[in-house]
């Protein structure tokens, strides 16, 4: 069974950074395409980031690209999220998702993509 755990969510503030995990058991994702995405609060679902984990591509939206960067490290099977110069508007409930292969690029933004979702972690950007 595949479990996804994230972890490092938390209070900051503005201009701030954090770095989130995501732990992956049960699969190795040595070939697939791992993302985050993030719901804030009355909001629906958007996409933040994705890795490819064999060649290491990554992807961003717009919103956090330059602030942003997704990584991986294949022996802890694990994603991070390193989040910088953070702003109130990126408050909001962030998950990891994980594809067991790669995803096509037009359609790694696409939740729907994704077989395996994480439990959220809380990330909140206040004075």
């Amino acid at each position: 069974q595949v479990q996804l755990i994230e972890s490092g969510g938390g209070l900051v503030q503005p201009g701030g950074s954090l770095r989130l995990s995501c732990a992956a058991s049960g699969r190795a994702f040595s070939r697939g395409t791992t993302g985050w995405f993030r719901q804030a609060s009355g909001k629906e679902r958007e996409f933040v980031a994705s890795i490819r984990w064999s060649g290491g591509d990554t992807y961003y939206s717009n919103s956090v690209k330059g602030r942003f960067t997704v990584s991986r490290d294949k022996a802890k099977n694990t994603m991070y999220l390193e989040m910088n110069s953070l702003k109130a508007e990126d408050t909001a409930i962030y998950y990891c998702a994980a594809h067991g292969s790669s995803i096509i690029v037009s359609a790694v933004a696409n939740g729907g993509m994704y077989h395996y979702w994480g439990q959220g972690t809380q990330v909140t950007v206040s004075s």
